[in-house]
């Protein structure tokens, strides 16, 4: 997306919709990791208890 758009008065919410989708992107890396880790976490646990 062009600097100047994103920087102008008018471009408020276009940047802020950039934003968000760069801070979601950022999140997801771990999430997934933050998932698997539970889900062996839980697997390990089980397995221990047998």
């Amino acid at each position: 997306m062009c600097r100047a758009v994103l920087e102008s008065e008018a471009g408020q919410a276009t940047a802020k919709g950039v934003n968000d989708g760069i801070v979601y992107l950022m999140l997801i890396p771990y999430v997934l990791i933050g998932g698997l880790a539970l889900i062996l976490y839980r697997f390990v646990k089980k397995s221990s208890k047998n």
